[in-house]
């Protein structure tokens, strides 16, 4: 969300500063009119540039939110994002020719370098991922927002045009996940590798068409993201968790269509780059408002390069995947388009791979189809895409000419070579092109992006560890790979032994806590608690009410009692479970730490606590649970003894 160029200091919050700023919007939207048809954009010239968003994790792997404390170490190019487990880099822009792509990976592995000093001085460590596997949901919450006004300015914004309706998640892949917040700090999920392309002004709407159409195989080569909180969705969850973080619609009547504010689009491109301007500007409200402190227009008279602040804040608020970006570069204005399609990692060298191939995909594309209006339909470019974010390279796309092939047949068969010729017309060293697309080639061929060894990784450590310990080996080994340098389809798996012991994975309740609950409603037969405990072997039974909050609890000593005071199953009477259940539990939340979990269970007597967040019942843990954190004790002690 700390997008390049873009000044977001001084945010003002009310209707007349947003009437302010709108104003200021509409005076920028016009001269950059002016400025296309004055033809005041630079042209003929090639440039890419980056940004590098990274997780912040402490000595068990889990997101430390200690980025300012990072911050103070680091100067430029460094910056904060939304959560104080993240951090940004943006790069410097270079031409695209020669050895550029060598030269950006040996600028970013400095930056990352730098990074991972700067919080290894403060106990942490930098990961290079899509979604951090061990976050956990305890996590994401607005006490871990970076206070800096113009996230808390954002979050207030897109509350109030969601009319106090919660933020809901929901994503369907191989599990689901279903979850509900009141703030935008589940963008935060989330960190991407975003790559500049500088393109002229005539040529803009050609290209970025086929960008549009290019962002597919990209996508279905670099994916990075499959777990969000313990659950396996799509290969890149990402996709869907940042469209629906940072969703601004609130429900509607009847079926009328709004517009969300991370997008794929709805139409190609016709004419020119200010149509997608002027849709933006129409589509969503200002979210964020500053001071603008100057006439565009005035500065163009004279000669100069206007800053146009206004238009370039509230772009930054509208999440295009592929998105219209202005700038200035010494004192030439220019355009850019930003892709927002990759994810972060598995490893530098990866990353830079992935943007050689996307730029030298879109210029080679545009070379080789032409006008792809007329080849394929917008919709189903916009479905190769999503295809792209739920299968990977597992992935089939109906292409151009209405040809149906698989996303690997695409990639290995025409997407390369067409990426090689353009980055070659553009005067890419050809050692680079050999080196960055290898990478991919092989990736392909290999079967292995990072999604899939993570998923691979994980099916191996299936039947050792706890879920916790699992997803930190995929995150410590993720950490120690990427150090190694190697591009990821060359690591070997992640193994159980990698998670960095057994207490960092003890700490919360929310670590180990059982999800996959059996309850009853109190009005419920009791025979069905006594078929539940049978059939599952339980020994608990958690009573929950319609709204899914935690009203008692049924132990096997309440069902045993009960038969014990002569309760016949075969008599007429039916009890409901509300007349043996325990009302008012005690419970814990997910933070609670464990050892004040284990002090309740003796304080109170209980063998079991059920797990509450903002009360409703999420978890449950138990004395067996237990047994397993004393079993690991016991071991150590015995091979230290």
């Amino acid at each position: 969300m700390g997008d390049r160029g873009e000044n977001r200091k001084g945010v003002r919050l009310g209707p007349e500063a947003t009437r302010a700023f709108t104003k200021a919007l509409l005076r920028d939207l016009r001269a950059f009119e002016w400025m296309l048809d004055a033809d005041r954009f630079e042209s003929g010239v090639r440039r890419i540039g980056a940004e590098q968003e990274m997780f912040l994790v402490n000595e068990g792997w889990r997101p430390a939110p200690v980025a300012l404390d990072v911050l103070e170490r680091l100067g430029d190019p460094y910056t904060t994002e939304l959560a104080l487990y993240n951090l940004e880099a943006n790069l410097n822009p270079q031409l695209l020719c020669g050895r550029c792509f060598s030269d950006l990976e040996s600028e970013l592995s400095a930056v990352v370098d730098g990074a991972r000093d700067a919080a290894g001085e403060v106990g942490a460590d930098v990961v290079l991922t899509g979604i951090l596997p061990t976050l956990l949901r305890s996590d994401v919450t607005f006490d871990n927002i970076t206070p800096r006004e113009r996230y808390y300015a954002l979050n207030e914004a897109l509350k109030k045009l969601r009319a106090g309706e919660p933020y809901r998640l929901r994503i369907e892949g191989i599990d689901e996940l279903y979850i509900e917040d009141d703030s935008v700090i589940l963008e935060s999920c989330n960190t991407s590798f975003q790559v500049h392309l500088q393109v002229g002004a005539e040529e803009f709407a050609d290209v970025y068409n086929v960008a549009q159409v290019a962002a597919a195989p990209v996508m279905a080569a670099a994916v990075n993201s499959p777990i969000l909180f313990g659950r396996h969705l799509w290969d890149e969850t990402r996709i869907a968790l940042f469209q629906q973080a940072v969703d601004a619609r609130s429900g509607t009547v009847h079926v009328r269509e709004l517009s969300p504010r991370v997008r794929f689009g709805e139409r190609w491109l016709d004419d020119s780059v200010i149509e997608l301007f002027q849709d933006d500007i129409a589509r969503f409200r200002v979210l964020l408002a500053i001071d603008v402190d100057e006439d565009p227009m005035v500065v163009l008279r004279k000669g100069g390069a206007p800053r146009l602040q206004a238009l370039q804040l509230h772009n930054s608020t509208v999440y295009r995947w592929n998105r219209p970006c202005y700038g200035v570069t010494n004192g030439t204005p220019h355009l850019r388009i930003e892709c927002r399609v990759l994810p972060a990692g598995p490893t530098v060298l990866d990353e830079v791979a992935n943007a050689a191939f996307w730029s030298g995909l879109v210029l080679g594309a545009g070379a080789e189809y032409g006008d792809v209006r007329e080849r394929i339909d917008f919709s189903e470019a916009k479905a190769n895409f999503l295809a792209a974010a739920r299968h990977g390279l597992e992935a089939g796309f109906r292409w151009l000419d209405g040809r149906t092939v698989s996303a690997r047949q695409l990639i290995l068969e025409e997407a390369l070579p067409m990426a090689r010729s353009g980055l070659a017309a553009s005067g890419v060293a050809k050692d680079d092109i050999d080196r960055f697309l290898g990478v991919i080639e092989h990736r392909v061929e290999n079967g292995t992006t990072g999604s899939r060894w993570l998923l691979r990784s994980l099916g191996g450590m299936r039947h050792t560890g706890t879920r916790a310990e699992r997803l930190s080996a995929i995150t410590a080994g993720m950490i120690a790979r990427q150090r190694s340098g190697l591009p990821c389809h060359e690591w070997s798996d992640a193994h159980i032994s990698e998670a960095g012991g057994w207490r960092l994975n003890y700490l919360k309740v929310e670590q180990f806590m059982t999800t996959a609950l059996f309850t009853v409603h109190e009005e419920e037969l009791v025979d069905m608690v006594a078929f539940l405990m049978d059939r599952e072997q339980i020994h608990h039974v958690l009573v929950e009410d319609d709204d899914h909050s935690l009203v008692g609890l049924v132990s096997y000593r309440s069902v045993v009692r009960l038969m014990a005071e002569g309760f016949d199953p075969a008599s007429d009477e039916i009890p409901a479970v509300k007349s043996i259940m325990e009302r008012d539990p005690v419970s814990v939340s997910p933070e609670t730490p464990t050892l004040e979990a284990i002090d309740l269970m003796r304080k109170h007597s209980v063998t079991c606590l059920p797990v509450v967040s903002d009360g409703k019942l999420v978890g449950i843990v138990s004395e067996s649970d237990f047994m397993s954190i004393a079993y690991k004790l016991l071991t150590n002690q015995l091979e230290t003894a």
